[in-house]
């Protein structure tokens, strides 16, 4: 697995955290909480390459540690479906109640190393009783597809250039996102989140 690729399949977790990841997605979608998957498995590569942006690496520092739960695949990373802002809190924080609710660690709990996108359990974690977890498809059109590896690295990492931000919602709105992201754009109120969620709900692809 390239060190720069991101893992979002949840058949790669450990079997526990498969029907909890999908029992949480199933209570948030019940809830109107609109959420995806952004990561699931990492290997120890990946982690220490994460590790490294923002220290021996260009860019801002995404993980405080080398020993994540996401190795032992035990845990997965959300973001917050467009148009609301990838990492909304308030968003964020109706995911962590529901989580908690089953049962289910959420890294907003912490303290001093806060991460609310973070999910994750213990390998005998059990649903709540009479709770039932259904099969929760990741939806082709949520992937990440560029033509492009560096603006695919760039996008996932939310390091965009302003060119990049200009293309990616071009193609967000052609592809039938509202045209008043071109105005936010135009404006320069757009985030780095908003352009990478826009980027994950439409299909992109860039040619550099």
């Amino acid at each position: 697995m390239n060190v720069t690729s991101t893992c979002r399949d949840l058949n790669e977790l450990h079997p526990t955290a498969q029907t909890a990841c999908r029992l949480f997605l199933q209570e948030c979608e019940k809830a109107g909480v609109k959420v995806f998957i952004t990561e699931t498995h990492r290997p120890q590569a990946r982690q220490n390459y994460l590790y490294e942006q923002g220290r021996s690496r260009p860019g801002q520092v995404v993980t405080w540690t080398k020993n994540s739960n996401h190795m032992t695949r035990l845990a997965w990373d959300i973001a917050v479906s467009p148009p609301v802002a990838l990492y909304d809190t308030a968003t964020l924080i109706k995911a962590g109640a529901i989580a908690r609710k089953l049962g289910i660690t959420w890294g907003g709990d912490w303290v001093g190393t806060v991460d609310r996108p973070h999910f994750e359990v213990k390998p005998n974690w059990k649903a709540p009783a009479g709770i039932v977890a259904h099969d929760v498809p990741i939806k082709e059109d949520d992937e990440l597809k560029f033509s492009s590896p560096t603006l695919k690295t760039e996008t996932e990492t939310s390091l965009l250039s302003k060119a990049h931000r200009q293309i990616i919602v071009a193609a967000a709105v052609k592809a039938g996102a509202h045209a008043s992201w071109d105005d936010k754009l135009a404006y320069g109120t757009i985030t780095d989140a908003d352009v990478l969620g826009l980027a994950v709900k439409y299909t992109v692809a860039v040619n550099k």
